[in-house]
């Protein structure tokens, strides 16, 4: 009989230590730690989806570059701009990420994009929703 461990990252088997950031920066102390690499990934990808391209130094291509989209009228074309712009870069910047669900919504008269983004980390297999609301 075949037995499916669970895999965990190394980063995940000191839980007092820090991996990373959350965002947004809001606590009083600026930054808010993050101790587990599911929690970072997550933000990691919310960074990734909120930044355009050419506003990270010496990663140019990095971001989704969607809030130019916001003036744009949301219709299936730009849906599907969108949904392909997102996956690449996904797949690119995150290979151990699998997107289960990606839609777009929103109200083209207040300029408000939404977008549901649910994902599965491939080699640990927990899942994650992160929902972008854009105005």
């Amino acid at each position: 009989m075949a037995y499916n461990l669970k895999q965990i990252n190394v980063l995940d088997l000191r839980a007092s230590t820090g991996v990373g950031v959350a965002l947004p920066f809001n606590t009083s102390a600026v930054f808010q730690t993050v101790y587990t690499t599911q929690e970072q990934l997550k933000y990691n990808i919310i960074n990734y989806l909120l930044t355009n391209n050419r506003e990270r130094i010496f990663n140019p291509n990095f971001g989704a570059n969607i809030r130019q989209q916001v003036f744009e009228q949301i219709t299936s074309e730009t849906a599907d701009t969108l949904d392909l712009k997102i996956r690449s870069g996904i797949a690119q910047y995150f290979p151990n990420i699998a997107i289960t669900q990606l839609t777009f919504g929103g109200d083209p008269n207040q300029n408000q994009l939404t977008i549901q983004f649910s994902y599965t980390i491939t080699n640990t297999g927990q899942s994650d929703n992160i929902t972008i609301s854009l105005t």
